[in-house]
């Protein structure tokens, strides 16, 4: 596909001055507004790219998703689907991208928060899935919506959906293309909170704001163990025994820990350096 058209992705940092150290939440914003930020080939690319980013700064302590406009996402870009899928060669390659986009949280350290400022459809709804939790604008509305264009969601909407809300919420939304209203996503368990729009970024500095207080060390260890535990078809006594010695080795080899401890101890605020 051209990168002409392709939706931009855009890397903002904020700083959260009410957190006890110097921190700040990393966003990563799709800037297609009069597109309604369709994912294309050029736009996985770059948002591959912004989650390395983000990974990579270590005064970023959580990040944020959003979209530009009166969208999250619509979807991928069915324009170019035209092309590519008479090309068994690129569509692969394809392919191929949007899943290391869509992976691109889930190998953060950090937490990643999906902030649905709009509509959110199709690849817009696994780009939303692929985030650790999602909170939704009042004005938000979330649903595959492959069905009604003679797809199959390939992201991760006939996989993960299921396993988020349950497998027969899950059949349905798919089977009817149909979106949910924000306040039915939250009943169904898609997303976590619901704010008025205009406090969609605020609750997400909140919530970083939260996080920049704890230790990283320990805050990448939990991340990691609760996703191989949840989506990594991990058995249950593997899963204990992951944690069990994750957590061994935290307490007894990091100075974090101990600080936690000590701080505690002496009525004070602990200093984690996430070592």
């Amino acid at each position: 596909m051209s990168t002409a058209t392709a939706t931009g992705v855009a890397v903002e940092r904020v700083d959260l001055p009410d957190a006890d150290v110097d921190a700040k939440l990393g966003i990563v914003r799709l800037d297609g507004a009069d597109r309604l930020n369709a994912l294309g080939w050029e736009t996985f690319r770059r948002l591959r790219a912004a989650f390395d980013e983000l990974a990579a700064d270590t005064s970023v302590r959580a990040v944020g998703v959003i979209g530009s406009g009166r969208a999250f996402s619509a979807g991928g870009d069915l324009a170019a689907y035209r092309t590519l899928q008479k090309d068994p060669a690129a569509f692969p390659r394809y392919m191929q991208d949007a899943h290391r986009a869509f992976e691109g949280p889930a190998a953060m350290d950090k937490p990643v928060v999906a902030l649905v400022n709009g509509v959110a459809v199709a690849g817009g709804l696994e780009l939303v899935m692929s985030c650790d939790f999602a909170f939704a604008a009042r004005s938000a509305r979330l649903g595959d919506g492959h069905m009604n264009f003679g797809q199959m969601g390939g992201g991760g909407a006939l996989t993960l959906l299921p396993r988020l809300i349950g497998l027969a919420r899950a059949r349905e939304l798919v089977f009817s293309g149909r979106l949910l209203s924000a306040d039915e996503a939250l009943d169904w368990g898609l997303v976590n909170r619901v704010v008025d729009d205009d406090q969609l970024l605020p609750a997400a500095i909140d919530f970083a704001t939260l996080v920049a207080n704890h230790s990283p060390l320990a805050l990448a260890n939990v991340k990691r163990i609760m996703t191989a535990g949840f989506f990594e078809g991990t058995g249950t006594a593997q899963a204990i025994s992951v944690e069990r010695e994750t957590t061994l080795r935290y307490c007894l080899t990091s100075s974090d820990a101990p600080e936690g401890l000590e701080a505690f101890a002496e009525r004070r605020k602990p200093r984690f350096t996430g070592r």
